[in-house]
């Protein structure tokens, strides 16, 4: 089902549904495969069928849904080349970074990520896997901005709707926990300002997709490209 977001003041119509199907999309409410209404979305969202047109064209050079003339419109299955292409990039770059923060990072941010591995703490618990994907990229903002490159980080994000698909399927259906343990040892890396260590913990952190999504695939066949 969908979920409506609540809309931003000053939000035009065209991004507020952009903003609420991307999310939809990545949090699986919206599945791999599954015709999607232009009709019915405006309806959802209270809006004209104007915007919801144009969210799917601009969704779509982002290659989350797909257009055919005639027959209708879907949202695109998880292609696991582009999953890697964006796992890729932010693997890279956030290596560099954490290599910084060792050297950067201030104890009020390091408070910062104490409080986020606490919640996520929290949320394996409940086994709200949603509200972990939204704590681990949180996670991995706060060093970004501890090292003032918030601007990169930024850059990554609007890359990683299609990493983020398969992570929340990973979180659904695997073992939470390792998410938290990793982040835990890569904080502790910090702390002892252990750049090597710190750079090696993130590179497994972020491989662990790799090893994960044949799994994955045998499990939701129909997931994928």
């Amino acid at each position: 089902m969908l979920e409506i977001l609540k809309r931003y003041p000053k939000e035009n119509a065209r991004e507020f549904v952009i903003r609420v199907l991307n999310h939809n999309i990545i949090y699986l409410n919206l599945k791999p495969g599954q015709q999607v209404s232009e009709s019915e979305i405006a309806s959802l969202l209270d809006v004209s069928r104007t915007p919801v047109r144009e969210a799917f064209i601009e969704l779509s050079k982002a290659s989350l849904v797909e257009i055919y003339p005639q027959k209708g419109t879907y949202i695109s299955k998880i292609d696991l080349d582009l999953v890697e292409e964006s796992r890729f990039a932010r693997s890279i770059l956030e290596k560099a970074v954490i290599k910084l923060a060792c050297g950067l990072i201030t104890e009020d941010y390091l408070m910062f990520l104490e409080d986020n591995v606490r919640l996520q703490e929290l949320a394996v618990k409940r086994r709200d896997y949603k509200e972990l994907l939204i704590l681990d990229n949180k996670f991995h903002e706060i060093i970004f901005k501890a090292c003032k490159k918030e601007l990169t980080f930024n850059l990554i994000r609007s890359m990683m709707s299609h990493f983020d698909r398969i992570r929340i399927l990973n979180f659904a259906v695997m073992d939470m926990q390792r998410t938290v343990n990793d982040h835990k040892n890569i904080l502790k890396a910090i702390k002892e300002r252990n750049e090597k260590k710190a750079e090696e913990l993130m590179e497994e952190h972020l491989t662990r997709v790799i090893y994960d999504q044949n799994y994955l695939k045998q499990l939701y066949p129909e997931y994928f490209k």
